[in-house]
């Protein structure tokens, strides 16, 4: 199963200058313990920003530069051959950046989303692709109000394809 998972704001906002631009610590809890023991997909940009491999997971890095290196991460130089190396795997996750997650979706490779959202719209540089109800059903939804640790209400929605 190829699962996408983003944190994206009310307007779709992904993040600017190569950053979150909210900090959800439940959201982050979230995210470690579904793509732990997995393998995780992502662009050069969006390992960049987190800067390491994460623990307990297999990182997959996505990018053109056919020379780029990471200690402890496979490299692929297009989606599908990131997918190819992780064909083996129960669950595989997508996890960014914008250009990653658009063409994981316009090219109808997901079959499911594990979305957070923050209720609240972002100034952002880079945005999640719009989610079309006719391609995507929501099959939970937990919605929460902010407190002292998470600034904003959010809500964590799984989606499936129809």
């Amino acid at each position: 199963m190829i699962t996408v998972i983003a944190a994206i704001a009310k307007n779709n906002a992904l993040g600017k200058n190569n950053d979150l631009i909210w900090h959800l610590p439940a959201d982050l809890k979230r995210f470690k313990k579904i793509t732990t023991g997995h393998y995780i997909l992502m662009g050069r940009n969006t390992f960049e920003s987190i800067g390491k491999p994460l623990p307990n997971r297999t990182t997959v890095i996505i990018t053109r530069n056919k020379n780029y290196f990471k200690d402890g991460c496979l490299i692929a130089h297009s989606l599908e051959e990131a997918l190819e190396l992780a064909k083996e795997e129960e669950k595989i996750f997508i996890i960014g950046g914008a250009q990653i997650y658009k063409e994981t979706i316009e090219k109808d490779l997901a079959d499911q989303l594990d979305i957070t959202i923050v209720h609240k719209s972002f100034e952002a540089d880079v945005y999640f692709p719009e989610i079309n109800p006719k391609v995507w059903k929501i099959i939970s939804k937990e919605d929460f109000k902010a407190d002292e640790k998470n600034k904003y209400d959010y809500s964590f929605v799984s989606y499936q394809k129809i």
